[in-house]
């Protein structure tokens, strides 16, 4: 069976996804309950392996068989499931993640990060809402829709990471290992998401990543600042030399060695939506050249996303000896991150001022990836999202965030295809605080999913 917007099993689907809607909630509420963050530094490991349970149960409930929460080689836990299909029906890997991104500064929250919580503009707040505890609460709805209106017409492969946001790869790992474990036709990546709120997306390219951590030492110990400042060499300034060397006066990102005037050619962001949803403060410029697209999407971008000195309050008059800071660099399609994480590399060694000692630390990475838009199962996608987006046809888009996974999968079974969907439009605030999800999208793409996995199965049968 295959479904057009007319068609009976449309309005069929649309009626038992919105009455699902409240226990989604429900389960939603419980999966976001779990402070997942996959690192121990942080948060006890305890709450991801809690979370990880919980998604065993909740697909064992929806009679997946050979259920198994996976030990990988970072040691986190992955959960799989496999819901066998009609015979001789394709077989579909849903994909998404259980951890989180930390709360960040608990302050700045309206509502506790912990606890969804349903505001007055009618979003669900709380950490992993849309990113992506969300994204597996979409999956399940799907599969209940469908099973509800005839049953699921393909074999249906589930896979729950337990270390995205870490970018440590463990699940990258234990797919090479086991490489028949997630072998599909297609693969459906529910982590990336719309354009904005009500424009149906699909994901065309990711940037890959690679972290890095640096650390500049210039003294056996700290000095005071009175007796020995001016001439010891100062370990917290040199960083910040080194820091201020990846960038162009204008805030472009500049590593020795790494290309960096990318073109992206599909749909463009308006600078003045991109200052509403990034929350630019007035008068503040936007950095780097270009369109924001080639920005986001073509570009690589770096960021230092966290440095160790001391802090303001309690700080004293002294040279520091130490200094350090952790450096995220996305690199966009067509770009290899081993290779721009050696460039990297040496640009900070280089960029080093006063001959103070750098040692640079890899602590993740991760390939971009680029999809291919024409193949069957965008066209099975962009039907079904017609369904569920009445008036509005399928855009592509890039997202500048990195699912290193994808590349694993694409190079494991090169003959499947590979979507991305998902909630994390602009408004969901994703990695931020008060992250949010718009219980609309959860409603419309769960439909989508649905839809899709229908008009695959028939295609494939055509």
């Amino acid at each position: 069976m295959t479904a057009t917007a007319g068609h009976p099993i449309a309005a069929q689907i649309a009626e038992t996804v919105a009455s699902l809607m409240p226990r989604a909630k429900e389960e939603l509420a419980e999966l976001v309950a779990f402070q997942s963050v996959a690192d121990a530094e942080q948060f006890p490991p305890s709450e991801c392996r809690a979370a990880a349970a919980w998604v065993a149960d909740a697909l064992r409930a929806e009679d997946f068989q050979d259920v198994a929460v996976l030990d990988t080689p970072d040691g986190s836990q992955s959960v799989y499931g496999y819901l066998p299909g009609p015979q001789g029906a394709p077989t579909v890997l849903l994909y998404a993640h259980y951890d989180v991104q930390p709360p960040l500064d608990l302050a700045g929250w309206d509502t506790p990060p912990f606890e969804l919580t349903e505001r007055e503009d009618g979003r669900w707040y709380g950490r992993g809402a849309a990113d992506c505890k969300g994204g597996f609460i979409m999956h399940l709805l799907a599969l209940r829709a469908l099973k509800a209106n005839g049953g699921v017409p393909v074999s249906i492969k589930v896979i729950a990471e337990g270390s995205e946001e870490q970018g440590t790869g463990g699940l990258e790992r234990y797919a090479e290992q086991h490489p028949e474990l997630l072998a599909a036709d297609t693969i459906v990546i529910g982590d990336a998401g719309n354009f904005r709120v009500g424009l149906p997306t699909v994901t065309a390219s990711l940037r890959g990543m690679t972290m890095l951590r640096v650390q500049v030492d210039t003294l056996a110990g700290n000095l005071h600042s009175g007796l020995f400042g001016g001439a010891a060499p100062d370990a917290l300034a040199a960083l910040i030399r080194v820091l201020d060397s990846l960038r162009a006066e204008d805030g472009s990102t500049t590593v020795d060695g790494l290309e960096a005037d990318g073109r992206w050619q599909g749909l463009q962001y308006p600078e003045e939506d991109f200052r509403k949803d990034a929350k630019v403060l007035d008068g503040v410029e936007l950095i780097g050249d270009g369109t924001v697209a080639d920005r986001l999407w073509a570009r690589p971008a770096v960021t230092v996303i966290g440095i160790d000195c001391p802090p303001v309050v309690g700080a004293t008059p002294s040279v520091q000896s130490t200094a350090r800071a952790q450096i995220s660099l996305r690199v966009p399609p067509g770009q290899d991150a081993a290779e721009a994480t050696k460039l990297l590399t040496a640009h900070l060694e280089t960029h080093t001022p006063w001959g103070a000692r750098v040692t640079v630390e890899q602590v993740g990475q991760g390939q971009p990836f680029q999809a291919d838009v024409t193949s069957p199962a965008y066209t099975s996608m962009a039907e079904a999202l017609r369904i569920a987006y009445p008036g509005q046809e399928m855009q592509t888009a890039g997202m500048g965030g990195s699912i290193p996974l994808c590349n694993t999968l694409g190079a494991l079974y090169p003959e499947a295809e590979i979507l991305l969907i998902g909630l994390s439009e602009p408004e969901a605030r994703i990695h931020a605080v008060n992250e949010s999800v718009s219980p609309q999208e959860l409603e419309r793409m769960s439909v989508a999913e649905a839809h899709f996995l229908l008009n695959y199965a028939h295609a494939q049968r055509g």
